[in-house]
């Protein structure tokens, strides 16, 4: 089999030296562990000027459009990294998956909004990458054996002469807004208890959206916002139309190294605290919380029957269940659930069979979608879709895209919200849904 050619950098705690010099050109993409050093923070990931573009056309099912992936990554070719080096990508697939792709893949009604107008998916088919591994503390380039000799120099030349580039200003020109007041979600809350009650589900996750107008460079606004709030899936990715996704998310979705599948939900959630004794309380209150450790156990269920769709039978496992992961703005309860990929799928069945991810949707999945479709005015865009990508050789990685951003139109806006159970209280949950992107709205406020 082929093996990539690779060419060492000077290594780079932040890949913003690196990306800055090409956030513009086309296709340009970074998936940033944000924090060098965390279990989940080893890669940063970054590309731009794919061999290909690929959209989701406007008729064209959910299975169709991952087809059309496969056979992209047919014809880039097969290939390896040189014995004994441990990286992420040779080559391949990298984009975005909006939350509303999952329209495409089972039947949902149209009743929210798609005022933002996001193309449901975007991905680009790239031959090279520049890979930065934190824990070994490299950064170099991977070229896969397609790239032409000329087009490998180039950019050898131009990552060897990468000097800072000056970032533009961002700023808000108002204060973020959310697009429900307390009374318009309260009333979409009760909606779900009455649900509840009749028995169509057990969890919807129930979300409010957070707009501003604003103006400047997003590049700024996300390097502002990696600062306050590094989390080990963040991912900047710059699209044809001056539109920018910004993520800076906590959640793994599925990841697949070697046929071995990982998916991490996080359900159960509590704001941190300034003062260190009610920090502790707010982590050990969650821990022990019966409502949260119930919450995310039914996303357990939910994605363990996910899984099981396209892995192998019987090796679907829970090794890790409410765990505590602790970030700038909250604490979260974290499970994880491992499988072996079945002989006859691959990473795409897998999007194909588990898309959107369960912690953000409600359980029964497909009834909680349909129910989150007629209470949320507005289609959720980017928010809770997946930032990814999948390499030539069956590897994948993906995030579930919350606490993120869409720069588009002059417009900002970001989106919070949280699982609605029987026993909960709406004033908490309304609370709750702007505590996790509290964070968000006030460093771009202060711009």
């Amino acid at each position: 089999m082929p093996t990539c050619t690779l060419h060492p950098l000077p290594y780079q705690p932040d890949p913003a030296a690196y990306f800055a010099p090409l956030r513009e050109a086309p296709g340009a993409v970074l998936l940033d562990s944000a924090r060098p050093g965390a279990e989940r923070g080893r890669f940063d990931l970054l590309s731009a000027w794919p061999v290909q573009q690929l959209k989701a056309q406007p008729s064209e099912h959910g299975r169709e459009f991952l087809e059309r992936l496969r056979n992209s990554l047919a014809q880039l070719g097969d290939a390896t990294l040189p014995e004994g080096l441990e990286l992420p990508f040779a080559g391949g697939l990298i984009g975005y998956l909006s939350y509303d792709f999952g329209r495409r893949l089972e039947h949902l009604p149209s009743l929210a909004a798609d005022d933002l107008e996001l193309p449901d998916a975007q991905l680009g088919l790239y031959a090279w990458a520049m890979v930065s591994d934190h824990q070994m503390g490299t950064s170099q380039l991977v070229f896969h054996p397609s790239l032409a000799k000329a087009e490998r120099e180039r950019l050898i030349c131009l990552f060897e002469a990468t000097a800072p580039a000056p970032g533009g200003d961002f700023r808000l020109l108002a204060a973020m807004q959310g697009d429900l007041q307390p009374a318009q979600y309260k009333a979409a809350f009760d909606q779900v208890q009455r649900y509840i009650q009749a028995g169509d589900c057990y969890q919807i996750n129930l979300t409010q959206r957070f707009r501003a107008p604003c103006q400047g460079d997003p590049w700024r606004a996300y390097q502002a916002l990696r600062k306050a709030c590094p989390t080990p899936f963040s991912g900047y990715q710059q699209l044809a139309d001056g539109s920018a996704l910004l993520s800076f998310s906590p959640e793994r979705f599925i990841r697949v190294s070697q046929r071995q599948v990982e998916t991490r939900p996080i359900k159960g959630t509590r704001p941190r605290s300034a003062d260190p004794a009610e920090d502790a309380r707010n982590a050990q209150e969650l821990r022990h919380s019966p409502k949260d450790r119930s919450e995310n156990l039914m996303i357990v269920d939910l994605l363990r029957n996910d899984l099981g769709r396209t892995c192998e039978i019987g090796s679907v496992k829970v090794p890790e269940l409410f765990s505590l992961e602790s970030y700038p703005n909250v604490h979260h309860l974290v499970s994880s659930i491992t499988g072996q990929l079945a002989c006859d799928k691959d990473a795409l069945d897998l999007i194909g069979d588990s898309f959107p991810g369960g912690s953000i949707t409600g359980a029964p999945k497909i009834r909680a979608m349909q129910i989150i479709d007629e209470l949320e005015p507005t289609r959720r865009a980017l928010y809770c879709g997946s930032l990814l990508y999948v390499d030539v050789r069956g590897e994948m990685d993906s995030s579930i895209a919350i606490r993120s951003l869409l720069i588009k139109d002059g417009q900002a806006s970001c989106w919070g919200g949280g699982a609605v159970v029987a026993d909960s209280d709406w004033q908490a949950e309304y609370e709750e849904s702007i505590a996790k992107v509290r964070v968000l709205m006030q460093t771009l406020q202060s711009l």
